[in-house]
């Protein structure tokens, strides 16, 4: 509705800009030739009304057509990130996430300023040009073939315009992805980069993908620049063109000449319009594909037709899974079988790269299998809603990841739905928790022994955090992450070395409170915990250890079992606390 309101008023603004011509040819012809001051008031009068209608139409134009623009690019935005949400994260690692957000923002602004440039200009440009080409011919029959020869060869240049300018163009947005991911990769790792002292060659990296994309943007333009030149050459030379078969005009009719010539500096304006709106076009057309890559994305991973919602209480059974990353040339895990049951903590060990990480990620269904079959409560993972089967499990990453927002803010996402605010005493908002969310946040804490650093901040819970917890130490996000993941209540929790940043004293206190849990009866605490790690003192206490290296199961027991059977696990014992024990 926007649009076409946009349209009747940008149709109007044409119609007045072609209205000006003809009326000035009155003045000429039926004013001045006649020293009629009258006319000349009474058509003038018309002229200056009809530009402030042109004026006011414009105005509108413009109003309707940035809303339009940016309500499209709105939509647009919307439906890509709604999409991604949906997609496997083996889509995500093959669209890559750098490319992801060149199409969220730079792709998606081409098309609203080629949208806002159709309706400010490119719907005019047509309707003025074609507009100014009939009154010519109208007014002087004889330019006709003139008109005729000149159109098509703007049509042409038009025409070879778009085929130069799209390959070129779609190039200049991929290096513009490989800028975005050095950019993304640096500022993520710019504390890596100073303490190495790596800034130059990170500038170095930086320079090249700049380079890179400034050199495919000056080949695209340079390849453009020159057929809009052509056209205005085209165009001026049909006005001298037009001027020398009008020699031999009838002074009396010097008006229309001058009109014509007026119409064809229209002719000349809107094909220069279009010729730059063109650009946007193709620059707009590679961001479209772009754009549409995304949102044809299927995810890999299929949903259940029927998907079950079984009582889980917690058990997690591995039937000779194998599992390999899209690309991999090798398997990352091979023909892992065993069972956890509802309340154990199941230890998981082994060298770096050994499959740990891969191999519960495959539980919440992040990944699915290559083979076999992983089973929560007798119920294969691929049949069970994976809404429902991911609200039943918590996952403490190896990185821990917290979000811009308050520490409270940062916990109540193991509430599991919306919470809505409330103004505190010091005018402030705060998130509306029920006591019991409150007591479930508290509980959580303590456990993940939060509670100290919490308590010594200025604003305790309503502290804000900055990107990525960026003011906490890594211990302290380590213990938030946990927290957060505890105020969940899971029936499975996947600890995926979640305690690497903190000291030996810290580490056995959550561990102590991990495993008082299920003597208090709290519901988290029938939790089946997978509990990652490199050290051996962390897992060793655990009911039992799976043993890991190379993706296959070196051993699968409890900790002395393992000692007596498993030459993996020996090693790392030996390496970490000493000698076995005789």
């Amino acid at each position: 509705m926007i649009f076409l309101i946009s349209t009747a008023f940008l149709t109007m603004e044409a119609v007045a800009d072609l209205l000006q011509p003809t009326y000035m040819s009155y003045i000429v012809d039926k004013g001045v030739a006649n020293s009629d001051v009258g006319r000349i008031l009474i058509y003038g009068g018309i002229m200056l009304g009809i530009a402030l209608f042109g004026a006011f139409c414009a105005v509108m134009r413009n109003h309707f057509a940035s809303r339009t623009s940016q309500t499209i690019g709105k939509e647009i935005r919307h439906d890509i990130y709604h999409n991604v949400q949906q997609l496997s994260l083996e889509n995500i690692d093959r669209l890559q996430p750098a490319s992801i957000i060149t199409r969220v923002t730079n792709d998606v602004t081409q098309i609203q300023d080629f949208i806002n440039s159709i309706m400010r200009i490119m719907i005019k440009a047509p309707i003025t040009g074609i507009g100014a080409v009939v009154l010519i011919i109208i007014q002087t029959p004889k330019q006709a073939p003139v008109m005729i020869v000149i159109i098509l060869i703007a049509i042409l240049l038009i025409v070879a315009n778009i085929m130069v300018g799209y390959p070129r163009f779609g190039k200049v947005q991929k290096k513009l992805d490989k800028l975005n991911g050095v950019s993304r990769e640096f500022l993520s790792s710019v504390r890596v980069v100073k303490a190495f002292r790596a800034e130059e060659k990170e500038t170095g990296k930086f320079n090249s993908a700049s380079d890179s994309l400034a050199e495919a943007n000056t080949s695209a333009l340079r390849a453009m620049a020159m057929f809009a030149p052509l056209i205005n050459l085209t165009v001026n030379f049909g006005i001298v063109l037009l001027l020398f078969i009008s020699k031999d005009q009838d002074a009396a009719d010097i008006g229309r000449l001058m009109a014509s010539v007026n119409y064809m500096g229209q002719v000349l304006f809107a094909l220069a319009f279009i010729s730059n709106v063109i650009n946007s076009a193709v620059r707009a057309l590679a961001s479209s594909e772009r754009i549409k890559e995304v949102l044809d994305e299927k995810p890999v991973q299929k949903k259940a037709e029927n998907p079950q919602k079984p009582d889980i209480k917690g058990t997690v059974e591995f039937k000779d899974v194998s599992f390999a990353y899209a690309g991999a040339s090798r398997d990352a895990l091979s023909h892992i079988s065993f069972t956890a049951n509802p309340g154990e903590t199941i230890g998981i060990i082994g060298p770096t790269g050994s499959g740990k990480t891969s191999l519960v990620n495959l539980i919440p269904r992040f990944y699915d299998v290559t083979e076999g079959k992983i089973l929560v409560d007798g119920c294969d993972v691929n049949e069970i809603d994976e809404e429902y089967l991911r609200s039943n499990v918590a996952l403490v990453a190896q990185k821990a990841l917290l979000f811009s927002g308050t520490i409270m803010e940062n916990l109540s996402w193991g509430l599991g739905r919306r919470t809505g605010t409330e103004l505190t005493e010091s005018g402030k908002t705060a998130l509306a928790l029920s006591e019991k969310d409150k007591e479930k946040i508290d509980t959580a804490v303590k456990i993940a022994c939060a509670e100290e650093f919490i308590g010594k901040t200025k604003d305790g819970y309503d502290t804000l955090l900055g990107q990525g917890g960026v003011n906490l130490s890594g211990g302290q996000k380590q213990r938030l992450s946990l927290a957060r993941a505890l105020v969940k209540e899971p029936r499975i929790l996947i600890l995926d070395d979640c305690t690497s940043a903190l000291d030996a004293n810290t580490e056995s206190k959550v561990l102590k409170g991990l495993s008082k849990m299920g003597r208090d009866g709290n519901a988290a605490a029938k939790a089946t915990v997978l509990l990652i790690s490199q050290r051996i003192s962390t897992v060793m206490r655990a009911d039992k250890i799976l043993c890991l290296n190379n993706g296959t199961i070196q051993g699968f027991g409890t900790h002395s079992e393992l000692l007596e059977n498993c030459g993996t696990y020996r090693e790392i014992y030996e390496s970490q606390i000493g000698a076995v024990p005789a």
